[in-house]
């Protein structure tokens, strides 16, 4: 049997074999339109569940992100995760190194005010109208010596449900429902803790002075007597001298009683 004739150089069918596909590899353009329809229907929902949904957050932005600056000014954003409802207020717990008495509302939705509590505040007021998201911002003393601050959130909607945002990623893990988390970068050179409050020390010097002057001269303190107090004074004093008078006539009487009957006595019958 002979052997098939090689193709020669510049034939078709050289030319042919040049550009054939292996494993019988259709081109692209000979694909029926419908089936590349398909296909790329296929290809966005295969994105859109590996993406999963756009799930609503909290966060958090500072002014000035460095550990111990001051009067720093903390813009927060809750976005609105009902399609029933407003949000009608936030409780925000405080991350440590940050007091209660330290804040101060800078900017909140009209009629809405902040409230301490013992380890945070609450912001709120009426209802904000439904998928409206919850933008506010605050004061800060100052930050904390920290790398990360955390602002567990509670975000409260008018049909009475309730957004927890108060789960803290560890270890790079990402958490479901995440807390405000805001990073901050080194302290600036030469920054320092502030004391805990301003007004501590004025009245922690204030308060030993008010009762040393008080022992001193009590009767100095007395207020001057009004004209019933004297009124009423001169009618206890007179009192106490008609019963002392009394007395003694008393015992006056009864010794001259006395004296009469004993002279009576010595005299002879």
């Amino acid at each position: 049997m002979s052997a098939a004739p090689l193709p020669r150089e510049g034939s078709a069918t050289m030319h042919a074999s040049r550009h054939r596909l292996p494993y019988d590899v259709v081109p692209l353009r000979q694909l029926p339109l419908r089936r590349l329809g398909l296909a790329a229907v296929g290809s966005v929902l295969l994105l859109g569940i590996a993406a999963g949904p756009a799930a609503a957050h909290a966060g958090v932005s500072a002014s000035d992100p460095r550990a111990l600056a001051e009067n720093v000014t903390l813009s927060f954003t809750s976005e609105a995760e009902s399609d029933t409802a407003g949000i009608t207020g936030l409780r925000v717990v405080l991350p440590q190194g940050i007091a209660p008495d330290a804040v101060a509302l800078v900017e909140a939705p009209e009629g809405w005010n902040l409230t301490a509590t013992p380890d945070g505040y609450n912001v709120g007021g009426a209802a904000l109208a439904t998928g409206t998201d919850a933008e506010y911002s605050i004061r800060v003393r100052q930050l904390p010596d920290a790398q990360s601050l955390a602002f567990k959130t509670l975000e409260s909607y008018g049909d009475g449900t309730v957004s927890r945002w108060i789960e803290v990623p560890t270890d790079g893990r990402k958490v479901d429902n995440p807390a405000p988390l805001l990073k901050l970068q080194p302290a600036a050179p030469g920054a320092k803790p502030l004391a805990a409050s301003p007004s501590a020390p004025e009245v922690a010097s204030s308060a030993p002075s008010a009762p040393a002057a008080q022992p001193s001269s009590p009767a100095a303190s007395a207020p001057p007597p009004t004209p019933d107090m004297r009124q009423a004074n001169a009618a206890e004093s007179g009192g106490g001298t008609g019963v002392f008078a009394a007395v003694v006539a008393a015992v006056v009487a009864l010794g001259g009683a006395g004296a009469v009957w004993w002279a009576r006595r010595g005299r002879p019958s």
